[in-house]
């Protein structure tokens, strides 16, 4: 094998690794979206075990760090770029524990915003797919991660005045500070993918 051969061999390597980060945490949110109508011991057992595989994929990738030379692309860019990614599934765990423990129920909010985090997860999966060959097109599908985002803190600012406007009694405090972390976990999923696909944007910057 040549060095050009070499090269691209651990080239590839490192997109490869960061596609897989990317689509285990699509994987995650996804399997969220349809678990939250029963966020029972089953689901938080099957989410519980997509997060030790993302866990082990980025523990992977950064012994490869460790080990590679040169890189394609910045180290602390592969770095940053795959701990957002298993950041985002421990999110969608957490989301779904919190519901179960704190006996939280799925409403429309929770559903919306679950919804814009997995569109979210969607686009920052085609980013790092294309982001090889088509970096532009990257950077195109990492921008739109911010216009979901937009819209989780609007939905997440709209429920959590909805919900002390409806606080008419001190029994009812528990519930709605119980409600106020689920939707705290969502959002803070959604800032993660942000964070995704402004490293993805620094990324294409430096190699388009």
């Amino acid at each position: 094998m040549g060095l050009f051969d070499a090269g691209m061999k651990e080239s590839n390597k490192f997109f490869t690794m960061l596609v897989e980060n990317a689509r285990k945490a699509h994987e995650a949110v996804t399997y969220l979206e349809g678990a939250i109508e029963q966020p029972g011991p089953a689901a938080i057992e099957h989410l519980r075990a997509l997060s030790q595989a993302s866990i082990e994929s980025r523990r992977v990738l950064i012994d490869e760090l460790h080990d590679t030379f040169v890189t394609p692309l910045d180290r602390e860019d592969i770095y940053n770029l795959s701990q957002a990614f298993e950041q985002m599934v421990t999110y969608a765990l957490t989301t779904l524990e919190e519901m179960h423990l704190l006996k939280v129920t799925a409403d429309q909010p929770i559903r919306r915003m679950v919804v814009l985090a997995r569109e979210q997860a969607e686009h920052l999966m085609n980013a790092v797919q294309r982001l090889a060959k088509h970096p532009r097109v990257a950077s195109d599908h990492a921008n739109r991660v911010h216009d979901q985002e937009h819209e989780v803190e609007r939905v997440y600012r709209d429920a959590i005045h909805d919900l002390f406007a409806q606080a008419t009694e001190l029994s009812a405090l528990p519930g709605i500070f119980y409600r106020r972390e689920v939707y705290r976990h969502i959002s803070n999923m959604a800032d993660r993918a942000v964070y995704a696909g402004d490293v993805l944007g620094m990324i294409v910057m430096k190699i388009a």
